[in-house]
């Protein structure tokens, strides 16, 4: 497992310290790897999912600290999501 991948579910774990109940999903970080998110939390994966999010490194770190919308990223087009996209809104709420 690349360094990103350890250190995004790390953050991830701890912004959705209940999980995410909504369903599955995944994000893609473009060159490192996949991170799946669902009830029990996060962890390294590429599994079938709800929702994929795709982002590079940069767009996901900024998401992950806070420094960018979710939303924004999406309208961008940072951020390219496929599949259900109200999960993928609840999923930006926890991560906000």
């Amino acid at each position: 497992m690349s360094d990103v991948i350890e250190s995004a579910v790390k953050a991830l774990n701890e912004k959705a310290s209940d999980g995410f109940s909504a369903g599955t999903a995944k994000f893609v970080i473009d060159g490192e790897g996949a991170i799946m998110i669902d009830s029990d939390g996060a962890r390294a994966g590429d599994d079938t999912a709800d929702v994929t999010m795709t982002a590079d490194q940069d767009t996901f770190e900024a998401i992950l600290s806070g420094d960018l919308d979710p939303t924004a990223a999406f309208m961008t087009g940072k951020l390219s999501v496929d599949g259900d996209m109200g999960m993928a809104m609840q999923l930006g709420g926890v991560l906000s």
